[in-house]
């Protein structure tokens, strides 16, 4: 017996495949599929032109939902198993799916092939990186898996992709993620932005408040990053397949190994047991900025209410402006409600409210004045670098770093960011420290 989602999806593909849009079209095509025009599919017609004045090319499936919830189409299915007498699908005409609008200049992908094509793949290859039968979570052989797995002492779980996956990661970085634009108040991994600029937003304030969203990856699931991926335009099935290469679900083995004090176990595995952006791809940042678009634009307009400036770097929240106590528990109350309807929550243990007569830390910068490193920081690195100049960069290298000298001369780009005083003392400790025997 032929189901009502069988059916609708058959009806749906041959709407599709016809070449006109208009009743007598979809009949047509409706009468082709079952071999004969029921008198039922001119009120199917009727309701599929309404709910899409074009056709949904792009949308296949959900024109197949859409259609299964039809009152003609469910009666006549009730009516063919009361009678015995099963509805036949006679011919599936299917119409390849395509890109019908493009909000910002993204490639266009139409089909699932365009999109192994893009990448130099096979469809089969492309089947197997995107895992969408979900084999990666079942599987529980390492060599499987197309993640390096690994918890940190803080309890955070690094999701690595393998070099394969990693690679077509970073293409769909550059290719199809670069041209979507993220908000103005998201500052971590987003090209011209940086800690810097997060934290210059609140410097020389009076208050300022730190807030942590916990596990933030993870706390964005596969459907939200399926929604983006529709959004920018592209059809269900290319959506599905480029929210497999960017998503995972994490191996039964893995959770297995999760520390025993994690904080908010349940909750945390929960959320890994299911499609959700890993820590450690590089689509992962880019991704989480640009489905957090609704929770940036909620909070920037809290703050405006409040009259004070919002920057996010990554999980960090950061809020500062004249703000009373009273006012400051509203505005923390505020955040965690506007969070929580967009998925996240907040770490109520790493909340911090300082004053300008405290240490105000934003993103491991100082912003009483201006964003600078900590003096502590300033004054272990002018130690190393004095000490390197007369026993050599090996003898101070204690951390094992493969390229130290390298790791020395980002410090001190770190250090010395808007600070023309201390960048030229450490520029001039760095040139004798690398001339070091």
């Amino acid at each position: 017996m032929t189901t009502i989602h069988a059916l609708a999806t058959a009806l749906g593909d041959a709407f599709l495949a016809g070449d006109g849009w208009r009743r007598a079209d979809l009949v047509e095509q409706g009468g082709l599929v079952l071999g004969v025009r029921r008198r039922w599919l001119w009120p199917v017609a009727d309701a599929v032109l309404v709910a899409y004045p074009r056709p949904p090319t792009d949308r296949p499936r959900e024109l197949a939902t859409f259609l299964s919830t039809l009152d003609p189409l469910r009666a006549a299915i009730a009516a063919a198993r009361q009678h015995q007498r099963p509805i036949a699908i006679r011919t599936r005409p299917v119409t390849p799916t395509r890109t019908v609008r493009r909000p910002w200049h993204t490639p266009v992908i139409d089909t699932v092939g365009d999109l192994a094509a893009m990448l130099d793949l096979r469809i089969e290859h492309l089947d197997w990186y995107a895992d969408r039968h979900a084999m990666n979570r079942r599987a529980t052989p390492h060599r499987l898996h197309h993640y390096h797995y690994r918890w940190t002492d803080l309890g955070r779980l690094i999701e690595a992709p393998k070099s394969r996956l990693r690679a077509l990661q970073r293409r769909l970085l550059t290719e199809v993620l670069g041209p979507i634009p993220v908000h103005p108040a998201a500052h971590g991994f987003v090209p011209g932005r940086s800690a810097h600029t997060f934290a210059a937003a609140h410097a020389a304030q009076p208050v300022v408040v730190r807030i942590d969203l916990l596990a933030f990856f993870t706390h964005i699931p596969a459907t939200r990053v399926h929604g983006l991926f529709r959004t920018a335009g592209y059809p269900e099935a290319v959506a599905h397949t480029l929210t497999g290469l960017c998503t995972t679900r994490t191996p039964h083995a893995v959770l297995r190994r999760a520390p025993t004090d994690l904080p908010h176990r349940t909750a945390r595995l929960t959320a890994l047991r299911t499609g959700h952006l890993p820590q450690g791809a590089p689509t992962s940042p880019a991704l989480a900025n640009l489905c957090a678009y609704r929770l940036d634009r909620r909070l920037t307009g809290l703050a405006d209410a409040f009259g004070i400036a919002y920057t996010r770097y990554a999980d960090d929240l950061a809020f500062s402006g004249d703000l009373t106590t009273r006012r400051i528990d509203d505005l923390i109350a505020a955040v965690t409600g506007i969070a929580r309807d967009e998925g996240f929550q907040v770490h109520t243990g790493k909340t911090r409210i300082r004053g300008s007569a405290d240490r105000q830390l934003l993103a491991g910068l100082v912003v009483n004045h201006h964003p600078a490193t900590p003096r502590d920081e300033y004054d272990r690195l002018r130690a190393i670098l004095h000490n390197a100049a007369r026993t050599g960069l090996a003898a101070q290298n204690r951390t094992g770093h493969p390229d130290f000298a390298q790791y020395l001369i980002g410090r001190v780009l770190w250090v010395g960011h808007y600070h023309p005083a201390r960048a030229a003392k450490l520029a001039t400790m760095l040139v004798h420290a690398l001339a070091a025997p």
